[in-house]
């Protein structure tokens, strides 16, 4: 029976309490009510980035594409990212089909130049042939002139005369024959070594397909984990793509020492410099924090695709090693530029302005009252309060609707 009566009584306790807050409500504004904090005040840039190797190695296609009038070739086969590789492993394999036609082709003209130097000699071969019989002939047409010559002692003068004048003749024709010799020799050597010298290079070349033919089956240069490339626009090659005056189908990254780049738009980009401590987190990982530090911040800006303001690349260092940290995952940067210790500060949104005077509604013992106050450094939440406001005093985090008719303190 007390047990009842002490029930009762708390139900009317409550009910009266309700009761004073519908008849006594406080004001929306008067119940968002903020402390004034003393402490470490941090003004960071905070942007997300992605972890690339710090040093990395390409893996290549062949570098004899273009000498070949090749300008593009495709991937037909590429194995997963991700992939553990050890040195001469396969990673990719481009299309055969191009080299394969333009084998082809010099096969067949190889060939045919073979054929036609084969021919060449052939020609040649039975031309000095008649010639060394004329050398012959001439030869046993001179010894038939000389016994002519000689018998023709007892003849007249003129027939003997005669017999000298054939004899010469004959003589002068075996010379000029044996000059014509040495000339159509010098004349087929220099046709045979034309010839020869275009089927050495058409040799050559069919040598050079051959072997390329064998490059377009990609090899890892060292053991690694393959991580795909990405073209200009931060697409990633992969089968199918195209490769053009850059061979390169992937990367083997050295994940000893890795980086994440990110990009300050140009408001905050003066703040920054090298050397600037910054806190991270991985997106995949958001329980680990790691330190870094901000080892580039470029000196132009650039506009990224479908944007329309200018941004800054900086390039931040990882401290740490981790096991599990791998290209392209996603990073949160604190870029600490200043921390100012004992300093009072407030959220931005609780200091109004009225013309050029700033200032706070705080609670006091009297009721609300607005307090002038002199800011000093902002960050991305709060701003310090250089002169003003005390340690501990209440303010209001939202202006009041008759923030008019509230007194000065």
């Amino acid at each position: 029976m007390k047990l009842k009566k002490i029930h009762w009584i708390l139900i009317g306790a409550v009910g009266l309490f309700l009761m004073a807050f519908v008849i006594f409500p406080e004001s929306e504004s008067e119940k968002l009510v903020g402390t004034v904090q003393k402490g470490a005040f941090r003004i960071e840039v905070n942007t997300s980035g992605e972890l690339k190797a710090k040093k990395s190695e390409d893996i290549k296609g062949p570098s004899s594409l273009r000498s070949h009038r090749i300008w593009q070739i495709k991937i037909t086969d590429l194995v997963p990212e991700g992939t553990y590789v050890k040195e001469g492993d396969y990673v990719a394999q481009l299309d055969k089909s191009e080299v394969a036609t333009k084998i082809n082709t010099i096969a067949t003209e190889v060939e045919k130049i073979s054929t036609e130097y084969e021919q060449a000699r052939l020609d040649t071969a039975i031309e000095m042939m008649k010639l060394r019989d004329e050398l012959i002939n001439l030869n046993y047409e001179i010894e038939e002139k000389k016994l002519i010559s000689n018998q023709s002692s007892y003849e007249a003068p003129a027939v003997q005369r005669q017999t000298e004048i054939d004899l010469e003749k004959s003589v002068r024709k075996l010379q000029q024959s044996i000059s014509n010799i040495s000339l159509k020799r010098m004349q087929n050597n220099a046709k045979l070594h034309q010839v020869k010298l275009s089927l050495k290079q058409e040799q050559s070349q069919l040598d050079r397909l051959e072997k390329l033919i064998e490059e377009l089956k990609i090899l890892a240069p060292k053991d690694g984990m393959v991580v795909y490339k990405r073209t200009w626009d931060g697409k990633k090659i992969t089968s199918g793509s195209q490769i053009g005056w850059d061979p390169t189908v992937a990367t083997l990254p050295d994940l000893s020492k890795m980086v994440t780049k990110t990009y300050v738009n140009e408001i905050d980009i003066s703040h920054l410099k090298k050397g600037l401590t910054v806190g991270l987190t991985i997106d995949a990982f958001p329980d680990k924090n790691f330190t870094g530090k901000v080892v580039d911040v470029a000196n132009v800006g650039e506009q990224l695709p479908n944007t329309d303001s200018k941004v800054f690349e900086v390039t931040i260092e990882l401290t740490e090693k981790d096991t599990l940290l791998r290209p392209a995952m996603t990073t949160n940067n604190n870029i600490l530029v200043e921390e100012l210790n004992e300093v009072l500060f407030i959220p931005q949104e609780s200091v109004f302005v009225n013309d050029t005077i700033s200032y706070v509604v705080v609670k006091t013992g009297l009721g609300l009252k607005k307090q002038e106050v002199d800011l000093g450094k902002t960050n991305s939440n709060f701003v310090v309060i250089a002169k003003g406001l005390s340690e501990g005093e209440e303010f209001l985090m939202v202006k009041p609707e008759d923030v008019e008719s509230i007194s000065w303190r």
